[in-house]
C-alpha cells in the first residue's frame, strides 16, 4: 500500500518538473532547482544535511546543495522520484512516513502555491488527521520562535498549544493550512486569527517552523 510520504513524494517530483527550473517557490527565495537539491541532499548526503539543523555545519550543506543544482534538472527529478539509497534510514518505510510525510506535503505546497494560478488542495481524512497528528508532535518545536502565544485549532476543535505565552493569538484552519503556516509559510495558509490586532501582526513577520 502507497504510504503518504511516497505520495508526497510523486506529486512533489510532478510539481517541480511541470514548473521547470527556474519557477518560483514558498522556500525562501529558492527556485524549484534550488529546492530539488535541497531534497536530494537531504536524503543522499547524510554528512551535509546535518547542516539544516546544525549551523556549524551549514557551510558545508550550502556548498553541496549548490553542487547538486549545477547538475541537470531532469536527474534531480529522477533522484527525488525514485527514492533514496538502499543503505539510506530513510529508505525504511517506518523512517520515510515519520520524516517525509509532512516535508514532501510542505514543499508540494512550496511549489503549487508560488503559483499564480494555484488552487486550495483537498486532502483526504486520512492524510489530514496523519498531518494534524504530527503538528499535535512537533507544535512546540514549531511554536518555540512564536514572539506570542500561539494555539493551533481544527475547525472541529482539537488544539494544539505551540507556544505559552501572552497575549494569545489562536490560528484556526484545517491540517494542511495549520502545518503550512507552522512551518513559516504564514501569508500562504488560509487560516483565520483570533487576538490582538497587534500580537496578529508580530506572529505574522516571525519566523516559525524548524
Amino acid at each position: 500500500m502507497s504510504t503518504h510520504a511516497k505520495r508526497e513524494r510523486l506529486l512533489l517530483a510532478d510539481l517541480l518538473e511541470s514548473a521547470g527550473p527556474e519557477a518560483p517557490t514558498l522556500c525562501e527565495d529558492w527556485t524549484a532547482r534550488q529546492l530539488a537539491a535541497h531534497v536530494v541532499v537531504r536524503e543522499r548526503r547524510a554528512d551535509a544535511a546535518g547542516g539544516i539543523l546544525v549551523k556549524p555545519l551549514a557551510a558545508r550543506l550550502e556548498r553541496v546543495q549548490k553542487e547538486f543544482a549545477g547538475r541537470p534538472y531532469e536527474e534531480l527529478i529522477r533522484l527525488i522520484r525514485t527514492g533514496p539509497p538502499r543503505m539510506s534510514p530513510f529508505a525504511l518505510k517506518q523512517v520515510d512516513e515519520a520524516s517525509n510525510t509532512v516535508e514532501f506535503y510542505v514543499h508540494a505546497e512550496d511549489v503549487r502555491r508560488a503559483q499564480p494560478d494555484w488552487a486550495p488542495r483537498e486532502l483526504d481524512p486520512v492524510f489530514a488527521d496523519a498531518l494534524w497528528s504530527r503538528i499535535e508532535k512537533m507544535a512546540r518545536v514549531l511554536g518555540r520562535k512564536a514572539p506570542v502565544g500561539l494555539v493551533l485549532r481544527r475547525p472541529d476543535g482539537r488544539t494544539a498549544v505551540a507556544h505559552r505565552g501572552t497575549p494569545v493569538v489562536t490560528v484556526v484552519g484545517e491540517p494542511g493550512e495549520l502545518t503550512m503556516f507552522a512551518f513559516g509559510r504564514q501569508e500562504a495558509a488560509d487560516v483565520e486569527l483570533d487576538g490582538d490586532k497587534d500580537a496578529i501582526d508580530r506572529l505574522m513577520a516571525a519566523k516559525l517552523g524548524v
